[in-house]
């Protein structure tokens, strides 16, 4: 197979060889290094590339070329390779406006020149970015074939899990697709055995569970040991950051998720005011970066495996899974982390999977090409996901119970939602009701300043509404507030008086549930900042409290 290719673009020709000198000395095993000394000359060499289905990994411009601006020339070469990083060559000088390039997503990076030596300043940005690229190349090489019903819940269901995993896979929809069609034919199966997911080598899976499915991708599903240091109940960001620390500083580490690393986080198409990422980064890409970690430092990870019960067992702490197994530990993280909160109008309940669905992975949008798209939710994951779906869908309206998009939304999304022109915003606005009998159909909406109600005409609607904590499953062990919030630290004081069932000397550390040696962390504890870097804070924070109370145990025994 033809190596991906890199390809450089400048009219300066000691500059072009210098570069060419540096990517190959780096990367010449693993790439082609393709040289271009006019815009024109490079397009036409990518489209005759594409043409043969050639890869690219990457292009390089100069910001300042004679015939156009760089940025101009990496948006033509966006259309034929959308998958390519995008990179501009700058000066000091023009710093500003590569960054607002990156702003409007036109570029991924800009390197600064003279970028002597590579070491410091070519090589870190650039084997970030091929990574990022080659991690998505090589399995899209072997990707599986999910065929099955657009309006089936279960292949709603098994999608969603295989993008939150980060396993490419192409939808074969019954309705519009003849391969799907000639698929089932050739495996000798009927519409009575949809969905099927079928592996590149010929295997396939009948109406899977995710179980079965994630045995098969050969996730892991089960902990290896009966015993661990730490146990941690969730892997989205808060829980991943623990893991990492928790493992790094000797831990004998396990994470456990009933659905993928990433939590809530990792269904984000974007975020942009991450710290240390300025051209944003998706929440699957922060969540696969922080599996690596983790790993790497000795970290364990089964999904998908739910935590049904919590009990104690003197100094130790033991989670019932729900296969039945029981995995003991001597510190408990709870990093369980929030849904979004349901829809209560009527029709939505079995519409649900059905066109009605709450949040949606990246991979929905291609479902919706050329369609228009209602989003319900006025916060940041709202905001994310209109952004991204404008770029597939026909028209996108985002229905807003509050009267400005400000109260919950970081000014970055407004900004950029307000320049998308096919996205609308219905401000005072929600969903009364849901249409349709196979599928969704319509929806009703409703003003609440101008008290007009209207039915339109819809077929997906994504739900980005509140947050729901599910801890009804540590009832009688952890105490909660009266939205379900599990109560840490001093929230657990009342007028100076520790909780009667605490019985140390001392007062619960931050992060510490009623239950010593229990913690919870994230978007799951009381009063905490439902950001991203917020969580990843608390779940590095609770290694270092999970490292007292250890000390502690220490002491008494």
């Amino acid at each position: 197979m033809t190596k991906p290719a890199l390809v450089v673009v400048d009219d300066s020709p000691t500059t072009l060889h210098q570069l060419e000198h540096d990517l190959q000395q780096k990367y010449g095993n693993r790439f082609r290094i393709l040289e271009a000394t006019s815009c024109q000359q490079a397009i036409d060499q990518l489209r005759e590339m594409n043409v043969q289905n050639e890869p690219v990994a990457a292009l390089l411009v100069d910001a300042d070329m004679p015939e156009m601006q760089g940025s101009e020339f990496l948006q033509i070469a966006r259309a034929l390779y959308p998958k390519a990083r995008r990179i501009l060559l700058t000066t000091y000088e023009d710093s500003r406006a590569a960054i607002q390039a990156i702003s409007s997503a036109l570029i991924d990076y800009y390197i600064m020149k003279p970028w002597e030596p590579p070491e410091a300043n070519l090589y870190p940005a650039l084997d970030d970015l091929l990574a990022d690229w080659l991690a998505f190349y090589e399995t899209s090489q072997n990707q599986l074939r999910l065929v099955g019903h657009r309006w089936s819940p279960q292949m709603h269901e098994i999608g969603d899990f295989l993008a939150r995993n980060r396993i490419p896979y192409q939808w074969l929809y019954v309705e519009n697709s003849s391969e799907a069609n000639q698929v089932l034919t050739q495996l000798g199966l009927s519409l009575r055995n949809l969905p099927v997911v079928i592996c590149p080598d010929g295997s396939y899976l009948v109406k899977p569970s995710l179980v079965q499915l994630a045995e098969k991708i050969h996730l892991k599903t089960h902990a290896e040991q009966p015993f661990y240091d730490l146990i941690i109940i969730g892997s989205g960001p808060a829980g991943l950051a623990g893991g990492v620390y928790g493992a790094s500083e000797g831990l004998h580490t396990l994470l456990i998720d009933q659905e993928a690393a990433g939590g809530q986080a990792g269904t984000s198409s974007r975020i942009e005011n991450y710290l240390g990422f300025p051209v944003g980064l998706s929440g699957s890409d922060l969540a696969c970066r922080a599996v690596i970690q983790a790993k790497r430092f000795g970290a364990e990870i089964i999904t998908p495996q739910k935590a049904t019960k919590v009990r104690l067992d003197g100094q130790y702490r033991c989670v019932e899974l729900g296969d039945g197994t029981e995995l003991r530990c001597h510190v408990l993280v709870l990093a369980c982390g929030v849904s979004y909160r349901r829809l209560d109008v009527p029709g939505i309940g079995h519409l649900t999977g059905k066109g009605v669905y709450y949040g949606g992975s990246v991979t929905e949008a291609m479902t919706c090409i050329d369609e228009d798209v209602y989003i319900v939710g006025g916060a940041n994951s709202a905001g994310q996901a209109s952004i991204y779906f404008a770029k597939y869908a026909r028209h996108v309206t985002m229905l807003v119970r509050a009267d400005s998009l400000a109260k919950d939304m970081s000014r970055y999304l407004i900004d950029q939602i307000a320049s998308t022109p096919n996205i609308e915003v219905k401000t005072s606005t929600h969903v009364i009701a849901a249409h349709g009998k196979q599928h969704l159909e319509s929806i009703t909406i409703f003003n609440d300043i101008t008290q007009a109600e209207q039915t339109l005409p819809a077929t997906s609607l994504f739900i980005y509404i509140g947050a729901e904590p599910h801890t009804e499953w540590l009832q009688g062990i952890v105490r909660v507030d009266e939205k379900g919030f599990i109560l840490t630290g001093s929230d657990l004081i009342h007028e100076g008086r520790l909780p009667e069932d605490w019985a140390l000397d001392r007062e619960p550390f931050h992060l510490e549930t009623n239950v010593p040696g229990v913690f919870a962390v994230g978007d799951v504890r009381h009063g905490s900042v439902k950001r991203v870097a917020s969580s990843v804070g608390e779940g590095a924070m609770a290694v270092m409290f999970v490292h007292r109370y250890l000390d502690n145990i220490a002491l008494r025994t």
